[in-house]
Formats: structure tokens, sequence, C-alpha cells
């Protein structure tokens, strides 16, 4: 049975009056102490030691030390005074007489030096005080190029206005004007009926077609036919020519989407490493090949990788046929075949055929026989000092570079390539080998991968990066091991891979070669052997904290400025303070930029500018000189 508690009425109005009071006190306690902080407060500020007192006077004991609390924020730098401002940064447009301008190949800079092995057109770079503090602008009239492959056909004169080549080699299919147009029917000196049946002619001779040969070079190159034919035999080709009275043929090159340098083989090493191509080619480029003990031939050695293949076409090959048209006699020409065949011997190669205008030598797969050898042939000598993947004003010495040892005659030095396109992502020789120390298989995979994902950031943020066809040519500046150009490689594009030769790292760029990829060294503090507006994008991987103790930071954006096109993009990577300045430098270049997170979040240090430069023209009142 339940059972119901029963209050009686007094109780109730007991505990009633008890809440009642509690609540009273509450309130005249609240109200006395509101009034008590109003009237302290009317007072003003009370000094520490009062307050401390009035609390503890009552206390039997000394009073304590306080300490008043500052809550102001203490990391913000003080405000500059005036007169310690640092002046915003201020890049004026260069004078449109330098809209071609390359630093380390200037005409008039060139004439100081020795005209013997072509020293004169060698990399002579100004000094620091005559670097110009202002932007190299485009030629008024300046217009994007056309995408591949239809500007391996077309460009607009507009962009490179000379017409000195199209009359002198009229005859020979280079180059037409047509209008606002040039157009390469894809012919050369040699090769009449055009690049494309001329690359036949060598597949006849050579297998092109098995992965075996993807790198090449071509010497001497003209407006780079030959390379822009071999791109769609999956052959990549670095073309070079000096800037010299064949105005302009390597910005023709560039302009038609095709990698190429300003260079020339002189009395320093080309800047590649040693065995970095699987093919070598001179199509009457003019190069004394039998002279000075073949040392240039001697360099060719050098940057071959074993069983290369060396193509020489034009003079003195079938010199018979020739020697008339060449306006040489024909002693004069089969002298000089005979001096490059004992050159060639001396350097332990083996000529596997001469047919028709085409002559092709090949390189040892190892030096077993050629060290043998040396006891007929006393030179060249092998090379004891040189480090042979050195090649930054490296001096030519005439002695053979030795390929690395081998315990079988059947063996090829420095390791067997893998065929393209598994040549791209297999572990280079260099690496499997423990020839470059401090770098593992493990760790060349693990960058593979990485530079999968950058990308793939890249192309999140870069929607011009992510459209197919938006860029042709294209710089990594700190290549490492080209793991940027890989994530790219089914793109229509190719990448040229510098790798800095004040590189904390190891020198890699002979691994970048053994991928497949092509590139070359590089000293960012000068500038590039390349035309204004090279580049369609330029990726800078930590490349102005690896110079912050060696040159100015402008100095390095205002080439990267000059060799982008108009609406060109940039990707800079680097720590956050780096950017923050950067920045600032990029805003009065007038490039257009904006500093996003790393690709891992905003907890890294490193972030990312993603850049474009406007577009903007010389006047078209003022007509820029030719003779830069």
């Amino acid at each position: 049975m339940a059972v119901t508690r029963y209050l009686s009425p007094i109780t109730l109005f007991n505990t009633k009056n008890s809440n009642l009071y509690s609540l009273t006190l509450l309130a005249i306690l609240c109200t006395t102490f509101y009034f008590i902080g109003i009237w302290q407060h009317s007072l003003g500020p009370i000094p520490n030691s009062t307050v401390t007192t009035a609390v503890l006077s009552s206390a039997a004991c000394n009073p304590l030390p306080t300490t008043q609390l500052d809550f102001m924020p203490h990391h913000l730098p003080l405000d500059p005074s005036p007169s310690s401002a640092v002046p915003a940064p201020h890049f004026p447009p260069c004078d449109p007489s330098f809209s071609e301008y390359t630093p380390c190949e200037d005409a008039r800079r060139s004439l100081k030096f020795d005209r013997d092995m072509l020293i004169y057109r060698q990399r002579h770079c100004p000094e620091k005080e005559e670097l110009l503090k202002c932007r190299i602008p485009a030629p008024y009239g300046y217009k994007v190029p056309f995408r591949w492959p239809k500007s391996r056909e077309f460009a607009w004169f507009s962009n490179a206005p000379h017409k000195e080549l199209a009359v002198e080699k009229k005859n020979q299919n280079w180059i037409k004007v047509e209008g606002d147009l040039f157009r390469f029917p894809g012919g050369g000196t040699m090769f009449p009926r055009g690049a494309d049946a001329y690359i036949d002619d060598i597949d006849k001779l050579i297998n092109l077609k098995d992965g075996s040969i993807r790198t090449a070079i071509d010497t001497g190159c003209g407006v780079a036919s030959w390379g822009a034919y071999l791109l769609s035999r999956n052959i990549l080709a670095v073309s070079f020519a000096p800037r010299d009275t064949h105005v302009s043929q390597v910005q023709f090159a560039l302009e038609r989407g095709v990698p190429a340098l300003i260079g020339v083989i002189a009395s320093i090493r080309l800047p590649y490493p040693s065995r970095a191509f699987d093919m070598a080619h001179c199509s009457r480029c003019l190069i004394p090949w039998g002279t000075y003990d073949g040392i240039y031939l001697i360099e060719v050695d050098r940057i071959l990788r074993p069983g290369g293949y060396w193509i020489l076409s034009g003079p003195p090959i079938n010199w018979q046929n020739h020697w008339r048209g060449w306006n040489r006699t024909a002693d004069d020409l089969e002298q000089e075949q005979s001096g490059i065949e004992a050159v060639a011997r001396t350097l332990c190669w083996k000529k596997i055929v001469q047919r028709g205008d085409l002559a092709i030598w090949q390189k040892p797969s190892n030096h077993i026989h050629c060290k043998a050898n040396r006891k007929v042939f006393k030179q060249p000598k092998f090379c004891q000092s040189q480090d042979p993947d050195t090649a930054w004003y490296t001096k030519l010495e005439k002695c053979l570079t030795p390929l690395p040892e081998v315990a079988d005659i059947k063996e090829v030095a420095g390791g067997q390539l893998t065929k393209w396109p598994e040549r791209l992502n297999a572990i280079p020789p260099r690496i499997s080998s423990g020839s470059l120390t401090g770098i593992t298989e493990n760790m060349f995979v693990e960058n593979t991968e990485l530079w999968k994902k950058r990308v793939e950031y890249y192309k999140r943020i870069d929607y011009q990066l992510a459209e197919t066809g938006r860029y042709r040519n294209l710089l990594d500046m700190n290549a490492y091991l080209g793991g940027f150009a890989a994530a790219l490689v089914d793109d229509p594009l190719w990448v040229m891979n510098t790798v800095p030769v004040e590189a904390d790292r190891i020198n890699t760029l002979g691994v970048i070669y053994e991928r497949g990829l092509i590139g070359t060294y590089q000293n960012w503090c000068e500038a590039m052997s390349t035309y204004p507006r090279t580049y369609d994008f330029i990726h800078a991987d930590s490349i102005i904290s690896l110079y912050k103790d060696r040159c100015g930071t402008e100095d390095i954006l205002l080439e990267m400025d000059r060799i982008l096109r108009p609406e060109g993009s940039v990707i800079i990577r680097d720590d956050v303070d780096v950017l923050l300045k950067i920045k600032k430098i990029i805003d009065a270049m007038q490039w257009e930029g904006r500093i996003v997170d790393h690709e891992n979040g905003p907890l890294e240090r490193e972030k990312i500018i993603f850049a474009v430069k406007q577009y903007w023209t010389a006047s078209p009142t003022l007509t820029p000189k030719q003779d830069q």
C-alpha cells in the first residue's frame, strides 16, 4: 500500500520564507559589490601596492609583490620609420632594342674574345654591374604560338620578324614567309625531300622503332626539322646551334615547339653529362671534325652512351658526287673524310654503314678492346683526372673519357638501358649500380610517386596545365631526378630539365637522361642560353632558397620573366617566408599570382605560388634593332 507523506501548512510556509530570505540576501550582496566596483573605477587606476595593502590589511603577514598582466601582442614588428622603409620594387620595360636579348650570347660582347676554335661564340655573360634591371619586351604584334602539332609547320612572323633565313635558304625548304606566317616545309640542306623522308632513310640503316634509341642531339641544327620530325617516333632530340649569321635559327625551332638551345662546340664541354645520348647527328653542320686532333669528336664520344650512334651527312660524305656543287676540290674533301675516319678509329668507333649521303659510326659498348689497342693508337690517351659528368665551363681535353669497368666483353659499360617507354620508370643504372652515393632504388621510386601526386595537385589548381595542348615548351629549373617531367610524359609537351651546378644534392642529370628525358646544366645566377619567350611554363622547386646567398632573387626572377612567354605560367615552391618576398617582386613584374597551401595541407611551411605573366609588348611606334 502506497504511503503519502503529509506536510503541514506551517512547514510549507517556513520553507518558502527561508528561500525568500536567501534570494533577498543574494540580491543585496550583488548590488553592494556592483556599486563598490563602480566607485573604485571612478577613482582611476590604483597602484598595485595600494590594492595589495587594502586586500590584505586584515591579514597578519607582509604584502605579496604582484605583477601587472600585459595582454598586448609582442610578435609584430615595429612600424618602420619613413627613412628606413624599403622602397617597393620597380622593373620598367627595357628598350625595344632588347626584345631578342640573349645576355650570355651578346654579339657586341663576343667581339672581345678570341675567334680561334669559335671561342667568341661561347657563353660570355655580363658582369654583375651590367645586369639589366628591366623587363624584356615582346615585339609589337606578338601572338601566342600555334599548338602542337600545327606549330611544327607554322609560326607567327611577328614573333620572330626575320626574313634573312628564308631568303638565304629559299632553295633548301628550310623556311618560307607566307603573309603573316612562317611555314616550315621540313626540308634541310641535305634533305630537300623533307626531314621525314630523311629519317626514313636513317631508319633503313639503324632501328629507330624498337625503343632502343630515345635521346638524340643535333649539332648545328638549323631550324631543327630533324628533331621536330623525330618526335613522332618517340625520339626526343636536343637541337643546338650558335647565334651567328643564320639569324634566329634556334628561335625558330622554339617557336615551332621543338627542344633547342643556343650552343656551339668550341673550347669547353657541352653542358650535358657523359653517356647521355643514344644518337648524335650532324647534317652539314660545318663543324671541323678532323681538326684540333679530333677534339670535337672526342667530345661527342663523351656524351654518347655505349653502343650509341654518330650520323654524318653533308661534306665530306659522298664527296665524289657533290664536290663541284660544294665549291671545293675533290682532294680537299677526300682529305677531310680521311681525317674524320682516322679520328673515329682512335676512338674505337666502328663505321657500320655509308650509303648515299649518309655515314653512321657506332661507339663500342665497353672499352676492353679500346684499352688494349692503346698500344697501337698512342693518342688520344684515356683521361685521368676530370669527372666525366662535369660540364659547366669545363675545358675540352684531348683525351678519351673512360667508360665504367666491365667484367665481360659482352657487358654494356654503366649498365644496359631498358627500351622506351619502360625506360622512364625503370631504375636507372646510375642508381642501381650505386654510383650515385645517397640515392637508393627506393628513393627513386618514392620520388616518382611523389611527383605524380604533386602534378595532380598542380592540375587541380592550374586548369591550364590540365588542359591538353595548352603548354608545349616547359622548363624545370631544379629537376633533381626528373620526376616533374616524368609525371607529364603523356601530355603533348616536352620539359627541359635543368640541374643547377650549385645543387646541394648529387649531380643527377645523368639519371634524367637514363630515364629517356632531356636536360642541361645551369647556373641560375647567369642567363640561360636561349631566346626571350622560350617557355610556356616554368617550374621552380626551391630554386630561390638554393641561390639566396649566391645572387639576387630579383635577378633570377627577371631571367625567368625574360624566357617566359606573355601569358605563360609559373609554379614556384619554397618556404613561405621566401615566397612572401617573391610575391612582392612578381607583383612589380606584372605577374598575377597567388600563394596556396602545400599539397599536404596548411601546416607545411613550404607553400606554392601559381602565377601568370600578363600580356604586354613593345610600343608599335618603336622598331626594335635586331643586332642584340
